[in-house]
């Protein structure tokens, strides 16, 4: 896998299994601008494409994780400028959810607009003690994008989600964590190695097991008992064909721990 020169606004790279997708523009708070966007799907196409990446791992440069959209660009044009950027982020935010590697996001700083709205879209969030969250777009008056309004119910249900989304008020970590926002909250010098140490968990993980249970939980609001029963059961057999549903069987009879393939 390639990456980007360095003084790419989004550089793409790799550590064993995990691919890292790092905004980078640290000078405005990685604000996505049209190259960041254009460049987030190229790196989600391309991490598709590879079937020996098996987890991924979202992170931003600098002093936050991301502060939104362009507003210089978004000033300066707002319908073609909002189309400029929705397009490429949404495409790209359907490539990785229909990719089998699960999704981590470690985030530091400040997460807001689109930046709340693409971390809400990872399986998991680890955050930094003093990042600040904010979904902000009530704040310019505009409503979201990025999945929020898909999201943001999910993970902390209606009634809250409203909440943060009428109101545009800033939550700081701790209370992000306690709503269900994020899933842990660690010091800032601890959060890359823990991040990187849970993405490569994920990545030494049965793929395509991981992949199954991700879309039946993603998808389970949305559907009946009936359908997600026949559901599950589609979901079960697939892994049932797979080599680490036979290893994982042998792994437990012989007493060791499974070593999964992602095959």
């Amino acid at each position: 896998m390639a990456s980007p020169p360095p003084t790419s606004s989004l550089v793409l790279g790799r550590e064993g299994a995990v691919a890292t997708i790092t905004f980078n523009r640290p000078r405005s708070l990685n604000a996505v601008d049209v190259p960041m966007a254009q460049g987030f799907l190229a790196a989600a196409q391309e991490i598709a494409a590879d079937r020996s990446v098996r987890a991924v791992l979202m992170r931003g440069a600098g002093k936050g994780f991301m502060a939104g959209g362009d507003l210089e660009l978004l000033r300066a044009d707002p319908k073609g400028g909002a189309a400029a950027l929705i397009g490429p982020l949404h495409a790209a935010l359907k490539v990785l959810a229909a990719n089998d590697a699960p999704v981590v996001a470690q985030v530091h700083g400040v997460a807001a607009g689109a930046g709340l709205s693409l971390m809400l879209q990872a399986d998991f969030v680890l955050a930094a003690e003093g990042t600040r969250f904010n979904l902000a777009y009530v704040n310019i008056g505009t409503s979201c994008d990025v999945g929020a309004s898909w999201s943001l119910p999910r993970h902390v249900g209606l009634r809250r989600a409203l909440e943060i989304a009428l109101l545009g008020d800033t939550v700081d970590a701790v209370a992000a964590e306690q709503m269900g926002l994020i899933n842990r909250v660690l010091p800032v010098d601890a959060l890359p190695g823990e991040a990187m140490a849970l993405a490569q968990r994920l990545a030494a993980g049965p793929t395509v097991a991981l992949s199954q249970l991700r879309r039946l939980l993603r998808n389970s609001l949305d559907r009946d008992l009936e359908t997600q029963l026949d559901l599950e059961e589609k979901g079960f057999q697939v892994c049932a064909a797979s080599s680490d549903f036979c290893a994982g069987v042998d792994a437990f009879f012989a007493g060791v721990r499974p070593v999964f393939s992602g095959t």
